[in-house]
Order: structure tokens, then C-alpha cells, then sequence
């Protein structure tokens, strides 16, 4: 792959202590900041995240995430390593994690853009997958009564390397990211009849969600550990 690609970096963080969680949610605000500053960032977005994997209401204070888009591979790797904001974020965290992906999928809309070009030819190895979306508030609701069994269902799919839902606005703005051995997986759950198709078939019906984008990507490589380790599809593609 070409280092001049366009690049999506997604760092995850985990704060232990009282004080650090509160400096993590002061920086929902403050980093606001400093992100449009940074060279080479052409997109970018802070997130928060709901307890267990994510895929609750309840608001996880441990982890946030900032998902970022790059001109390419070299300046996301750069600016994750050397941005002193990032580096901020590091110091205050117990564990960070960061995996950058070039997409080859994209379609819908995410605060009035397009922000993912689809450079990378169709991937034969690890891939991931991002929806994000804008919930309807009188249908928030019903959507959150769908989530536990989706996450369930993910959950227990012995295939999946990595999943969280993490989010924008509480209750409103979601976001699930996930990574799979290969394209075939992925699109194998998607298609399997039950709760994830259900739901879907509701958001449809229903027309629940005011905007939506659906992403793919190749898993271009990763950085730092998760859960005291690294996630294990992307050992055999580390370095």
C-alpha cells in the first residue's frame, strides 16, 4: 500500500483514576482546539463510550476514543507518535490503542460529509468495519431496546477480533466499529437472519436514523495495546 493513501486512525484510551476521567471528559471540550491544528488532519471526531463493550446508554467514564482522517499513512503515524495532543492523552491513560485503516467502502453521510475516499483495492486480509449514525430522538428508544441483543449475537461470533460502540452525542449519535479476519466473514454475520437483521430491517422500515454512513477498511497496522495485550488479528500484520 501507497504511504500517500488517505489514512483513518481510530485511538482508543482507558483511564483508571478519578482524576484522569475527569481530565478525559474535560478534553471532550478542550480538544476541540488543538485537532483543528494539526497538519495533515483532514477529518476528525471525539468520542465517548457506553459501558461493557459500548454497546449500552450508560456511559463508559474509562474510555474515549478520537477518530482521526489523514492525508496518509506516514503523516497519521507521525502525528499519533509526535502531535503533543495525543501525547497528552497518552500520558493521562492507562492503556492506548491506536489502528489505522485505509477504505475501500464508504457510502452515506457523517455531519454533512463524505469524509472517507475509497483508495484501497478490496482486501484479502483483516478487514473493519464502521457504521455510525444519527437516531431519531422519538425513536431512541426502541433502537436501545435492539442494541443488547446485536451486541449479543456480535459477541458471541467466534470470528470477530474486536468490537465497541462508542459515541458522539449520548443516546443520539452511535457509532460501532468492529474488525474480521476477512470481508467474507463480516458480510456472513450481516447477512445471518436474527437480531442484527431484525434491527435493520426496523431502521428501514421505521426510517429511525435522520443520517448514516457505512464504512470499510483494510487494516492497514496498529499501535500500543488494549486489554493488556494486542488485539489479536492484528498480530500477524504488526510491523
Amino acid at each position: 500500500m501507497g504511504t500517500h493513501m488517505q489514512t483513518v486512525s481510530l485511538s482508543f484510551y482507558r483511564f483508571d483514576t478519578p482524576l484522569s476521567r475527569v481530565w478525559a471528559l474535560t478534553m471532550m471540550g478542550a480538544a476541540r482546539l488543538s485537532l483543528p491544528r494539526i497538519a495533515g488532519l483532514q477529518f476528525w471526531k471525539l468520542c465517548g463510550s457506553g459501558t461493557g463493550e459500548g454497546f449500552t446508554p450508560i456511559p463508559n467514564t474509562a474510555v474515549y476514543a478520537i477518530l482521526g482522517v489523514w492525508r496518509s499513512e506516514d503523516r497519521a503515524r507521525e502525528a499519533i507518535g509526535s502531535e503533543p495532543l495525543f501525547a497528552r492523552y497518552g500520558k493521562h491513560a492507562s492503556e492506548a490503542w491506536t489502528v489505522f485503516l485505509t477504505p475501500y467502502s464508504s457510502r452515506g453521510a457523517w455531519s454533512g460529509h463524505t469524509p472517507f475516499v475509497e483508495e484501497s483495492p478490496p482486501p484479502t486480509g483483516p478487514i473493519a468495519a464502521l457504521t455510525r449514525a444519527t437516531v431519531k430522538p422519538k425513536v431512541a428508544a426502541q433502537f436501545w431496546k435492539r442494541v443488547p441483543d446485536i451486541s449479543g449475537v456480535i459477541g458471541d461470533d467466534p470470528n470477530v477480533m474486536f468490537k465497541i460502540g462508542i459515541g458522539e452525542v449520548p443516546l443520539l449519535q452511535q457509532i460501532t466499529f468492529s474488525i474480521w479476519p476477512d470481508a467474507d466473514t463480516m458480510a456472513n454475520f450481516a447477512r445471518k437472519d436474527g437480531p442484527h437483521a431484525k434491527a435493520i430491517r426496523a431502521v428501514r422500515d421505521g426510517k429511525w436514523f435522520r443520517e448514516e454512513l457505512y464504512a470499510r477498511f483494510r487494516v492497514a497496522g496498529e499501535t500500543g495495546r488494549w486489554e493488556g495485550q494486542c488485539p489479536r488479528i492484528l498480530k500477524d500484520i504488526a510491523a
